[in-house]
C-alpha cells in the first residue's frame, strides 16, 4: 500500500507538468501572432523618371507656357508631381518659374526646360518665335499682327490711318489701342481695316469717299465700329473703297465708286457697306486702286471696276459689277494699284494689266488678258504694290520683280526687274505684303522684315531711310 504522503507528491507533480504543457500551448498561439505584427514591411516604391509635358512647344516672345511633370516610381506607377520640383531653363530665351513650370518667351530661340526633384531630371523643347502674325502695307503706312492678339501700326498718318489717336508720322511700330483681340488687318492707300475676334469690323483714318464705312464722311484717328454686325471673316482695302466678307458668303463693298470699283452696279460712293449681289460662294478678297477682284468657292476669278489698262483681265473698258475673269480655277490673287495677279490650280502664276514698270513679269505692254509668268508651278503667295509684284513659292523662297526705284524688290539695288528674281536665300517665308512703294513679308520664326520706300516710317526701323534688302522690324 502506497503512503498518502507519497501519492500526494505524485499529484502535485503531475498537476505541474500539465500546466507546463498548458502554458506551451498557449504560448505556440502567442508566436503566430507576434510574426504577423513584427515582420519586414514592404519597401517605398522610388522615382525613377520624370516626363515633362508638352515634350515641345512653340510660344512668340512675351507669351507663355505651362509645363508639367509627371513621375514614374520603381513599381510602375505614375503621378503628376507638384511640391518639390525644381524648374529652370537652360538660356536666357526662356524664363521659368522655378516652383510651378511657368515659361515665358523671352527672345527667338530654342531652349530645354527642366524639371529636377533630387538627382533625377527630364526634360522639354520650348521653342519660341517673334510676335509678329500678319502683316499688311498701306499707301506710306504699314500695320502687323502679333501672336498675343495685339494691333501694331507705323509709318505715315496724316489722316490718322495708325488709329493711335493722332495724326503724327510713327517711324517704329506703336500699339493700336490696349486690346488683344484683333485677327486681321488690312491696310489702304491712307485708310485701315481690321477684325477683331468677336467677328466685327473696325475701320479708321482718311474717309473722304466713305471708306471708313461708319455712315460717315469724317475722318477718324482711332478704330471705329462700322455697323453692329459680328459676322465679318474678312476685309481688303484699295487706295480709297473697302471690301469685306461676311460668314455666309456674302460680299459687301463701300467707299469710292468713280470707276465702279465697288460693284453695285452704280459709281455712287457708299459710306456704308451694300451688298453685291446675291451671291453666298465667296471666299476671297481683294482690292486695287481702282480696281477689286474675288473669288468664289468653285475657284472661279471675278473682276470689277477701272480697266483702262486690262487689269480686270476681260475685253471692256470697265465693269460694274463682277465679271468672271476666265474659265480657270485659281486658288490665290492679289490686285495692285493697276494690275492683277493669280496663282492657277496647278501652281502656275499669271499676271495681267499695267505693265510700265515691269510689274506683270513679263516682257511687253499691258495686257487685258491673264498671261503665265514663267513656267514654274511651285507658286504659292502673291502680294502687289503700286508698281511691283512679289510672290512666295512652295518651297519657302520670296521671289519679286516690277519697280524698284525705291528698293522694294528687295535684291539690293534700285534696277526695275522685268522677270522674277529671287531676294536673298532664305527659304522660310510663309507671308508677303506690297505697300504702295514698300514691301513687308514674314518669316516661318514669326520675324518681320522690311524693305523700299521709307519717307514716313513705313518699313518701321526707327529711322526714315530707304532699305534696297529686308531688314529685320524690330
Amino acid at each position: 500500500m502506497i503512503p498518502f504522503a507519497r501519492l500526494r507528491r505524485a499529484a502535485l507533480l503531475a498537476f505541474a507538468i500539465g500546466l507546463s504543457l498548458g502554458v506551451a500551448g498557449c504560448g505556440g498561439g502567442s508566436k503566430d501572432t507576434a510574426t504577423s505584427t513584427t515582420g519586414t514591411t514592404t519597401a517605398a516604391p522610388t522615382l525613377k523618371a520624370i516626363v515633362v509635358s508638352p515634350d515641345t512647344a512653340t510660344v512668340a516672345v512675351g507669351l507663355t507656357q505651362q509645363f508639367t511633370a509627371t513621375g514614374e516610381y520603381s513599381d510602375g506607377s505614375s503621378a503628376v508631381l507638384g511640391t518639390g520640383v525644381t524648374w529652370s531653363s537652360s538660356g536666357a530665351a526662356v524664363t521659368v518659374v522655378a516652383a510651378s513650370g511657368l515659361a515665358t518667351g523671352k527672345a527667338v530661340g530654342t531652349e530645354t526646360v527642366t524639371a529636377t526633384v533630387g538627382t533625377v531630371k527630364g526634360s522639354a523643347k520650348l521653342v519660341v518665335k517673334s510676335p509678329y502674325q500678319q502683316a499688311t502695307g498701306g499707301g506710306e503706312h504699314s500695320a502687323a499682327l502679333k501672336a498675343d492678339g495685339s494691333l501694331w501700326a507705323w509709318g505715315g498718318n496724316l489722316n490718322g490711318q495708325l488709329g493711335d489717336g493722332s495724326n503724327t508720322d510713327r517711324p517704329a511700330p506703336v500699339q493700336v489701342g490696349t486690346l488683344k483681340t484683333w485677327t486681321s488687318v488690312a491696310g489702304g492707300g491712307r485708310h485701315s481695316l481690321a477684325l477683331r475676334s468677336d467677328g466685327t469690323l473696325w475701320a479708321w483714318g482718311f474717309n473722304l469717299n466713305g471708306q471708313l464705312g461708319d455712315a460717315t464722311y469724317s475722318d477718324r484717328p482711332a478704330p471705329k465700329q462700322v455697323g453692329n454686325i459680328a459676322t465679318w471673316t474678312a476685309v481688303a482695302a484699295g487706295d480709297a473703297h473697302s471690301l469685306g466678307l461676311r460668314k455666309d458668303g456674302t460680299l459687301w463693298a463701300w467707299g469710292r465708286n468713280f470707276s465702279g470699283q465697288l460693284g453695285d452696279g452704280t459709281t455712287i460712293d457708299r459710306n456704308a457697306p451694300v451688298q453685291i449681289g446675291t451671291e453666298k460662294t465667296w471666299v476671297a478678297i481683294s482690292a486695287g486702286a481702282r480696281h477689286s477682284v474675288a473669288r468664289r468657292s468653285d475657284g472661279s476669278l471675278w473682276a470689277w471696276g477701272d480697266n483702262t489698262v486690262g487689269q480686270l483681265g476681260i475685253e471692256a473698258a470697265s465693269a460694274l459689277a463682277p465679271t468672271k475673269v476666265d474659265s480657270s480655277t485659281w486658288v490665290a490673287q492679289a490686285a495692285g494699284a493697276q494690275h492683277t495677279l493669280a496663282i492657277r490650280s496647278d501652281g502656275a502664276l499669271f499676271s495681267w494689266g499695267d505693265n510700265t514698270y515691269s510689274q506683270l513679269g513679263t516682257i511687253g505692254g499691258a495686257r487685258s488678258f491673264p498671261v503665265r509668268v514663267g513656267e514654274d508651278t511651285g507658286w504659292a503667295k502673291i502680294a502687289a504694290g503700286d508698281r511691283h509684284s512679289l510672290a512666295i513659292q512652295a518651297n519657302g523662297t520670296l521671289w519679286s520683280w516690277g519697280g524698284n526705284a525705291d528698293g522694294q524688290l528687295g535684291h539690293g539695288t534700285t534696277s526695275d526687274r522685268a522677270t522674277p528674281l529671287q531676294v536673298g536665300t532664305a527659304q522660310n517665308w510663309i507671308q508677303v505684303a506690297g505697300g504702295r512703294l514698300h514691301s513687308l513679308a514674314i518669316r516661318a520664326d514669326g520675324s518681320l522684315w522690311a524693305w523700299g520706300r521709307n519717307a514716313t516710317g513705313q518699313l518701321g526701323l526707327g529711322d526714315l531711310a530707304a532699305k534696297p534688302q529686308p531688314t529685320q522690324v524690330p
